[in-house]
């Protein structure tokens, strides 16, 4: 039986890997977090998972979190920019035979990105990997956007007519579980672009909202200076304001991004389409 370190435990898309995993059976689980005994009760349905402390922050915390380990469920929390050598070297060192690494679409042709360089170590490090590659999370409407979406009813993003491909995150998690459990390698040195099957615009988006919820949304596409400004006076950190307005403004002047059929090939089901994350997450929307 496997033992698997999931790192960002707590976190959407970390919690929705534990939450496949732990369905199918036939892994041991070990969750991955900063701070073991604030984050044990968000974890609490998940009988039988090992909570292990472990920072991204702490290389110290690295070693104790591998031992033993056959996989590794690696993520990039926004504030970190680290390519992470030490930690796939020390993966390495403890016989992890396998790493699952959390990028993002289109990080093979950007190597301004984090992402890109992260993917690139792996291929270099003779540890074997799979590149999983989502879309824009469906969820940021349920975190990043929540505040805005709950308590003004809109969404403010400086997004424009830009067409995004999207992703649920539970899509994600149920990939990786599929991943992580096949006997063999097949999936190896494999990178999977995660999309569901239509491209939306914000305004379309909203449409859904609005028809899903039975509240009337906004969409309001601001400036990215006033963006910037409107995000300061909240409180919001200036560097994650900067992510924001680069993930929703960028796409603007780039061409769209082009859909796959990686979910449906690897789940042997369609993806999760927006208007069906709405019926299904109405009381976390609002």
């Amino acid at each position: 039986m496997k033992t698997i370190l999931i790192t960002g435990a707590t976190g959407n898309v970390g919690r929705e890997v534990i939450r496949a995993l732990h369905a199918r059976g036939g892994a041991v689980i070990r969750a991955g977090m900063r701070d073991v005994a604030r984050a044990a009760p968000d974890l609490a349905a998940f009988d039988g998972i090992e909570l292990m402390v472990f920072d991204f922050a702490d290389p110290h915390t690295y070693a104790p979190a591998l031992a033993g380990c056959d996989a590794l469920f690696l993520l990039r929390p926004p504030q970190v920019t680290d390519a992470f050598g030490k930690l796939v070297s020390q993966a390495k060192a403890a016989g992890v035979g396998h790493i699952v690494f959390l990028s993002v679409q289109g990080a093979e042709n950007n190597r301004f990105i984090p992402h890109h360089k992260t993917e690139e170590l792996l291929r270099r490090s003779g540890v074997p990997f799979t590149l999983l590659r989502p879309a824009y999370f469906t969820q940021n409407f349920t975190t990043t956007l929540h505040e805005d979406l709950a308590r003004r009813h809109r969404v403010f993003v400086p997004a424009g007519r830009a067409r995004f491909t999207l992703i649920d995150v539970r899509d994600i998690g149920d990939v990786a579980a599929v991943v992580f459990l096949d006997p063999g390698p097949r999936h190896h040195g494999q990178a999977y672009a995660l999309t569901a099957r239509y491209r939306l615009n914000f305004q379309q988006m909203v449409d859904q909202l609005s028809a899903g919820l039975g509240v009337p949304i906004t969409y309001v596409s601001p400036s990215p200076w006033r963006f910037f400004w409107t995000k300061r006076r909240e409180n919001l950190p200036t560097g994650f304001i900067l992510i924001m307005t680069l993930l929703h403004y960028l796409p603007r002047f780039a061409a769209e991004p082009p859909l796959s059929p990686a979910v449906t090939k690897l789940l042997g089901r369609e993806p999760t389409e927006f208007a069906q994350f709405v019926a299904e997450n109405r009381a976390a929307l609002l």
